[in-house]
C-alpha cells in the first residue's frame, strides 16, 4: 500500500468528464492505517469510499485531480464511535474585518494551506474501517483496519484537527480572540501577528514580514503546509491590492431556485452589499417562488453580471467606523412587516424583514 499502488489504482478511474485521472495525492495510509487487524468482537467496521475530484485554479481553470479515501461515518454510533463533534469556524465578517485592518495599516497578507488538515487529529476513540477498495491484502479479506489516526468522514475528524491546531498554537504564545476562535493573536512591544483560520486555509498578517515568515516556519514545522505567499483567492473572494471582487464565471443554467438563492446569499455576504435587499425580499419565496419571482432572480443574476467589477474597497483613510440604516415602513400595504438595512464601513451589513408587525400613525 504504497503511493505508486495509489496512483495505479486511481488513475484507472475516471472523472465527471471522463478524463483519466493523472496525478493524485496520497491522503493516509502509511500516516493513518497502521497494518490490519481481526475486527474486535461486538464491534463493527466502517465502510470507506474514494473520493475523486477536481481542484480548479482561481480563473477556473484545472489546477490538478484528487484522491482522497473518505470513512462513512454516517454509521458510526454516538458514544461508542464519537462523543462531541463540535468545531468553530470563522464567519466571513471575521475575514472582512481582517482584511479591512490589513488595509488601514497597510500590512501584507500571507495565505497557506494545511494539506490533509483532518488528518492531522488524534483519535480518542478505537475505530476500526474495511479495507479500501484496491488495497485488500490477498488471503486477509476478512480482516479490517484499525485507524490510529483521524481521517475524513470521521464525524470528530474537524473536531480533532481543530484541538491540535489550538494546542499548537497556544504552545507558541499565542492566543485565542474570545470573539472568533479561530482567529489567533501574538504581539509584542514591537511587532504583532495575526493568524486566521477557515478548516484547512489560512490568512497571515502582521506588522511586518520576518515576524510572518517566522511564523510561516513554525506552521511547516508543525503540519504539512501549502505556502501561497501573498493571499490571492480565500473562500472564492479574490484579493487583488485589497480590493475584494468575486471572480468571474458563467451562471449556471437549470438550477434549482433555492440553489441560486443560496449562492447569491454567499455573494452578498462576502463583497456584495448592494444586492441585499433584492436576496432578502427574493429569498422568501423558496419554498414555492413564481414565474415573477424566477424573473426577479434572473434580474439580479443580469445585474452581477454587468458589474462583475463591483466590490468592496478598504483605504487607510478615514480610521472611523460609520454606520448607517435605514427602513422601508410597510411599502407593501397588504403586509404589516417592515424591511429594515444597516451598513457599517467595516463591520458589515445586512437587509433583513422586522418581525415586529408595525402600524402608521
Amino acid at each position: 500500500m504504497n503511493q505508486g499502488q495509489l496512483m495505479k489504482h486511481c488513475q484507472v478511474q475516471k472523472l465527471h468528464s471522463g478524463k483519466r485521472l493523472s496525478t493524485v495525492k496520497l491522503n493516509l495510509l502509511c500516516k493513518t492505517i497502521l497494518g490490519s487487524w481481526w475486527i474486535s468482537p461486538g464491534s463493527t467496521p466502517l465502510g470507506c469510499k474514494w473520493i475523486l475530484k477536481r481542484k480548479y485554479k482561481a480563473d477556473g481553470s484545472i489546477d490538478k485531480y484528487k484522491a482522497r479515501l473518505v470513512a462513512k461515518g454516517f454509521k458510526q454510533k454516538e458514544g461508542f464511535d464519537f462523543f462531541d463533534t463540535y468545531s468553530p469556524v470563522t464567519r466571513i465578517t471575521s475575514i472582512r474585518v481582517l482584511i479591512a485592518i490589513a488595509a488601514l495599516y497597510d500590512l501584507e497578507i500571507h495565505q497557506m494551506n494545511v494539506k490533509t488538515a483532518f488528518l492531522n487529529g488524534e483519535l480518542d476513540e478505537e475505530i476500526y474501517m474495511e479495507q479500501p477498495e484496491g488495497f485488500v491484502v490477498p488471503g486477509q479479506e476478512k480482516k479490517v483496519c484499525r485507524l490510529v489516526k483521524s481521517l475524513y468522514g470521521l464525524k470528530q475528524a474537524p473536531k480533532q484537527w481543530h484541538e491540535k491546531f489550538d494546542r499548537t498554537m497556544l504552545s507558541n504564545d499565542f492566543k485565542i480572540n474570545e470573539c472568533d476562535k479561530c482567529v489567533y493573536v501574538k504581539s509584542s512591544h514591537n511587532s504583532f501577528i495575526i493568524v486566521c483560520l477557515y478548516v484547512d486555509d489560512m490568512l497571515i498578517m502582521g506588522s511586518n514580514r520576518d515576524v510572518i515568515l517566522t511564523t510561516k516556519r513554525m506552521l511547516t514545522k508543525h503540519f504539512d503546509m501549502k505556502d501561497m505567499c501573498l493571499a490571492d483567492v480565500i473562500l472564492g473572494i479574490k484579493i487583488s491590492n485589497l480590493h475584494l471582487a468575486r471572480n468571474k464565471g458563467e451562471p449556471e443554467c437549470h438550477i434549482e431556485y433555492s440553489r441560486i438563492i443560496g449562492s447569491l446569499m454567499y455573494i452578498m455576504n462576502c463583497t456584495r452589499p448592494d444586492i441585499a435587499y433584492a436576496v432578502n425580499k427574493l429569498s422568501r419565496f423558496t419554498s414555492n417562488p413564481s414565474k415573477n419571482h424566477w424573473k426577479g432572480l434572473i434580474r439580479v443574476l443580469r445585474y452581477l453580471k454587468y458589474t462583475s467589477n463591483y466590490g468592496l474597497h478598504y483605504t487607510r483613510y478615514p480610521a472611523v467606523l460609520e454606520g448607517y440604516s435605514d427602513a422601508n415602513w410597510i411599502s407593501d400595504s397588504k403586509d404589516t412587516k417592515s424591511t429594515s438595512g444597516y451598513v457599517f464601513t467595516i463591520g458589515g451589513w445586512c437587509s433583513i424583514l422586522e418581525v415586529l408587525e408595525t402600524k402608521l400613525a
